[in-house]
């Protein structure tokens, strides 16, 4: 079911086809039994599962998990590969292209000896991100609605549309969930455990030139192409997506297009630190000052916004949400692999909305392109973890 989002559109779903799947996760969770299930108009999906002990002094918990998936390569017509007993050598993905995923490229398969790995056929990307998560949530719901005597408190659920282009966060019910904290079942490989996040900004550069015929232009003629290339060449070469890891931030250019007479690019900027995020935004007005000074005033239009912040102020007054996950894990023989995020979750905005909100593993690898892959097995473990994650809290 394609349910991809769209960049840049004013309306939530930014993509009608979301609403698709949205109505039949409403049908599967009614079918379930789960209570309070609701569609919004903007194709959100909310649930409950009831608590099954009259204990009021259990949290609320949430989990949440997006349905779209990510404009950066198609979701139309997957058609996903399983490679049974995965034998540790290169995985043929498409007999009639040759495409072929190699360990030497990918090495985290080799971890993956003797389990079912989900592929594409690499015409589409897979959808694991974040139809993995939602796939894991719906799969706890339907066993605790099954298993009246496993002791829990209640339980609410949230699929949102338009995670993968910003706006997941934007409309969701915070009050109406009900949840006092939640996880989001976002992440990557089995025991990704994740409260930290870039802080991040969208900036927009307009470039405005002066097209002059080029045999008459000596002196007139501003190139708002070669500006373009200019403007670039002053931000930090090694601030950069290519170049960084961990916790380094960088500016990348994400699109560009332009003539003589008028240029566009977009960046998005990107930093863990508050500090170090602010003086990158301010680096990046300092150079369209410069450019305005010495091409004329106008010349350079910068449209900055913020995106999302790092969740970690908002998540570290609950580490028992943490804890709780980490202990979880450890006791299922998984290692805990607690990294900052290199990118964002709809908990990092929905932990500023009032809802902390960490990010668990689905299981998954290589999101938004057509090597993505994920482990039948991982997803059994992630619904596991699920399961005794509820459970502690519930203790």
């Amino acid at each position: 079911m394609d349910t991809q989002s769209q960049d840049e559109m004013d309306v939530i779903p930014s993509t009608d086809k979301q609403r698709n799947l949205a109505r039949l996760l409403v049908e599967e969770l009614n079918a379930m039994g789960a209570s309070d299930v609701r569609m919004d108009e903007h194709a959100y999906v909310y649930a409950t599962i009831p608590a099954t002990t009259d204990d009021t002094g259990i949290v609320v918990l949430g989990l949440i998990a997006h349905m779209d998936t990510s404009p950066a390569y198609s979701g139309a017509g997957v058609n996903p590969q399983i490679v049974r007993q995965y034998d540790g050598g290169d995985i043929l993905m498409n007999p009639d292209t040759g495409l072929t995923m190699h360990v030497a490229d990918f090495p985290d398969l080799s971890r993956y000896v003797g389990q079912d790995l989900i592929t594409t056929d690499g015409s589409t990307l897979l959808g694991a991100d974040d139809k993995a998560g939602v796939a894991e949530i719906m799969a706890l719901a339907d066993y605790l609605l099954s298993h009246p005597e496993i002791r829990h408190g209640t339980i609410k659920i949230g699929f949102t549309p338009d995670e993968e282009v910003g706006c997941g966060a934007d409309l969701f019910d915070v009050a109406g969930f009900g949840a006092d904290v939640a996880y989001t079942v976002d992440g990557g490989e089995l025991g990704e455990l994740e409260y930290e996040n870039f802080n991040a900004a969208s900036a927009k550069v307009h470039i405005h030139g002066s097209s002059i015929h080029p045999g008459s232009s000596k002196g007139k003629m501003k190139n708002a192409i070669l500006m373009a290339m200019e403007f670039q060449s002053m931000l930090p070469v090694f601030e950069n997506p290519m170049y960084t890891e961990g916790y380094e931030g960088f500016y990348h250019l994400d699109a560009i297009e332009g003539t003589v007479e008028y240029a566009r690019m977009d960046y998005i900027i990107r930093d863990h630190d508050m500090t170090k995020f602010q003086e990158k935004k301010a680096f990046i007005e300092q150079v369209a000052d410069y450019l305005n000074r010495k091409y004329g005033d106008s010349t350079i239009e910068l449209l900055l916004k913020d995106s999302y912040f790092n969740m970690k102020e908002k998540i570290e007054p609950h580490m028992y949400l943490i804890d709780t996950a980490k202990a979880a894990m450890e006791d299922m023989g998984i290692e805990p692999k607690v990294c900052p995020i290199r990118g964002g979750t709809d908990g990092a905005r929905l932990s500023y909305m009032g809802l902390p909100c960490p990010n668990l593993c689905t299981g998954g690898h290589n999101f938004h392109g057509k090597y993505e892959f994920i482990s039948i097995q991982s997803m059994e473990r992630v619904v596991e973890l699920l399961l005794n994650i509820v459970k502690n809290i519930g203790a």
